[in-house]
């Protein structure tokens, strides 16, 4: 399983959801100039994509590609919450795609988020999707924010030291956090 870029944990905020978040962490920070805006939207990104990866889940919305092998068992999508799944192609040799026609495949999203996919014959499929809990920077949960400015924050005032981040950072995350039992792409006998 791969994604086309922007996959979870690869956080690229759109133009006003960077401006809200640079804003909350400079507010953290009591930095009020321009001068640094840029490395410190590079570091809520960063931190951002941090929180999806330590959650196991997509926290703003976006379409995402992925790309798994196809099989006649339901495979499950690698990003949760999934909110719609848009569309199953099939990928050739050169890495093209093809629509896979609607009686080729079933799709699934069930009550956890977990997208889910089962391709008549074999080979790699590229499925498209939408997945996030929030809208928006100013709709994540109000302690995932927090702990991704406190975490943005830390690495603008430590980048040239080795210092841990806070502990409150997970301490703020974990109650969100979402665990997998089964490795990703394994997962077989969903029942639709």
């Amino acid at each position: 399983m791969s994604f086309a870029g922007n996959g979870p944990g690869e956080m690229t905020l759109g133009p006003d959801d960077r401006a809200a978040a640079v804003a909350e962490v400079k507010a953290a920070l009591r930095v009020t100039r321009a001068l640094d805006d840029d490395l410190i939207a590079a570091f809520a990104e960063a931190a951002l994509g941090i929180a999806e990866q330590f959650t196991g889940r997509v926290l703003v919305r976006r379409d995402l590609v992925e790309t798994l092998d196809g099989a006649r068992a339901w495979r499950m999508l690698g990003a949760v919450p999934v909110r719609s799944i848009m569309r199953v192609s099939a990928v050739d040799a050169a890495g093209g795609t093809i629509p896979v026609a609607v009686d080729g495949y079933a799709i699934d999203v069930d009550a956890g988020g977990r997208g889910w996919v089962r391709v008549a014959g074999g080979g790699r499929i590229a499925v498209g999707y939408a997945a996030g809990d929030a809208e928006a920077w100013s709709a994540i949960p109000a302690p995932i924010r927090q702990g991704t400015v406190l975490l943005a924050a830390h690495l603008y005032e430590s980048r040239d030291a080795a210092t841990p981040p806070p502990t409150a950072v997970t301490a703020l995350w974990r109650p969100y956090r979402t665990m997998r039992l089964q490795p990703k792409g394994q997962q077989e006998g969903h029942l639709c």
